[in-house]
């Protein structure tokens, strides 16, 4: 089969390779996926890079366990292994595998959810972290009808589904963003835009926000918090930019300790993938309620240009591979 491969950690793309590798073979608990779609996201780049170091020994030590890159999929289960139920041969699937970026992957069958027949591969194959992250996010902020919620990163992998499950709340909802993705978060539902310099500024004349969710992770919290409802609560969504051995988690890590004294609520967001939650997010989708914007659909060859262009920033949404 053809696979994305590295053999050492690397930021940059450079070293991805396209190599042939045998078909894997799926053991207790797993399922065979052949796929048809991956995704890239954040979570791949810092597979491919080994960092933050913190997360090195889950990664491997001292070269990666996993040499074939990627995470997010949407195929059809080929083969399962032993003790696995609800999948069967032929069965379209989406969810989390263990690198995806190849033609056929392995995949734990928690992870995996079937896929309606109303969701195309390249849709499915931008839901799993994103969609999963995105879903919890709203759940940790408490997002219902009437909430003023603002949403920073709006345009991004994550930041665009959180727009559109908001919204499908009932709250109203701001997207922090560039100003050339304005009109895109709009189009997700979004009723204004701030570009990224408004947490330097005094809260604006419309208010304090009753939710922040920040997919940005860098901006200082005491900064966020003048923008937040004396009773509001600001959930951390990841974190970049912040060093090597971190990566930018210290911001969730510590977001609790934030709010100590405080009427305000600070979540440092874990997010965690299950086939339920899965299959919420596919039935959301056929339904029409939400959907993945992909900016760009990739040949599996090409794997390295759609690293970079992730890593090059202005992505409005997810950046898919199709194979």
């Amino acid at each position: 089969m053809r696979a994305i491969v590295r053999d050492e950690y690397t930021p940059t793309a450079d070293a991805l390779r396209l190599r042939e590798l045998p078909v894997p073979v799926p053991g207790a608990g797993q399922v065979l996926v052949r796929v048809h779609a991956a995704s890239f996201g954040q979570d791949v780049w810092h597979v491919m890079a080994g960092l933050p170091l913190l997360a090195r020994p889950a990664f491997g030590l001292p070269r990666p366990k996993q040499p074939v890159l990627g995470g997010d999929l949407a195929g059809i289960v080929e083969a399962v292994g032993d003790g696995v139920a609800g999948f069967a041969i032929g069965d379209r699937v989406l969810g989390r595998g263990d690198g995806t970026f190849a033609d056929y992957a392995i995949a734990r069958a928690e992870l995996l959810a079937v896929l309606p027949d109303a969701v195309d591969w390249v849709t499915a194959a931008a839901l799993p972290v994103s969609g999963s992250t995105a879903l919890n996010a709203v759940r940790a902020g408490r997002v219902r009808e009437g909430r003023r919620v603002l949403v920073i990163g709006a345009a991004g992998g994550v930041g665009h589904l959180i727009v559109q499950l908001a919204v499908d709340a009932g709250a109203v909802v701001t997207g922090v963003c560039r100003p050339e993705a304005d009109d895109f978060v709009r189009s997700l539902g979004a009723v204004r835009t701030l570009d990224y310099g408004f947490a330097d500024r005094p809260a604006d004349a419309d208010g304090r926000y009753d939710i922040i969710l920040d997919t940005g992770g860098r901006r200082k919290l005491r900064l966020l918090r003048r923008h937040l409802a004396s009773d509001g609560t600001i959930v951390v969504v990841g974190g970049e930019g912040g060093g090597s051995v971190l990566g930018g988690f210290q911001r969730s890590i510590f977001a609790p300790l934030a709010a100590i004294g405080s009427k305000q609520r600070m979540v440092g967001l874990v997010s965690t993938d299950s086939g339920p939650v899965l299959a919420e997010l596919a039935a959301l989708v056929a339904s029409g309620r939400i959907r993945p914007r992909v900016h760009a659909t990739l040949p599996l060859e090409r794997a390295a240009d759609g690293m970079r262009m992730m890593r090059a920033g202005g992505v409005r949404g997810k950046i898919a591979l199709e194979l």
